[in-house]
């Protein structure tokens, strides 16, 4: 890798965690440049509008959760297994990762008045429900495409009520969630 591509990740990694600590009002590319450790001009060198500092931020996203979703084994078939997998991954993301999902969510909030950004995180989203198809599709459930949307929505939603939700559910409350949706796509 140039020094170039791995000093635009260390600046996309930066707005995620200045995202994640000072929300979409505190990125700036002065704070990125700091949270990054790197001169002053160095993101607007990189990332010469917010909108491409934003998408830069999504990409980002998209590929470390790619990186780490390749981790996972992806032949699981038994679904109370599929749900411990994803507890175990839900808890990390909410807990060690939290940082991520911060950002992800103003990212989130942000695109609804972003039309670009908008379109990267679908385009992203799209990825990761292939993903959530090929388990479902594993698993034996009928009409997996149609169901990765709801399986990510739910998967979403129990992250979000654990990062910032009322019920901040713990985790046996998420593996029960997600072992009744499994089996529930199986029946």
């Amino acid at each position: 890798m140039t020094d170039n591509a791995d000093r635009r990740i260390r600046l996309a990694d930066a707005a995620i965690d200045t995202l994640a600590e000072a929300g979409m009002r505190g990125l700036t590319h002065r704070a990125v440049d700091q949270a990054a450790g790197l001169p002053e001009g160095s993101c607007s060198n990189h990332f010469r509008t917010r909108e491409s500092l934003l998408e830069a931020a999504v990409d980002r996203l998209a590929d470390r959760d790619a990186i780490e979703l390749a981790l996972r084994p992806p032949d699981a078939t038994d679904p109370d297994e599929v749900a411990r997998l994803l507890t175990d991954l839900v808890t990390k993301w909410t807990t060690v990762d939290r940082t991520r999902m911060l950002a992800r969510y103003e990212l989130a909030l942000e695109s609804t008045r972003r039309p670009k950004l908008r379109r990267a995180l679908r385009d992203s989203g799209l990825r990761f429900r292939a993903m959530a198809a090929d388990l479902l599709a594993g698993l034996g459930a009928d009409e997996p495409q149609v169901r990765a949307h709801a399986f990510i929505a739910c998967l979403d939603g129990l992250i979000f009520d654990r990062l910032a939700g009322a019920g901040e559910p713990d985790t046996q409350q998420i593996y029960e969630a997600l072992r009744i949706l499994l089996r529930g796509y199986l029946s």
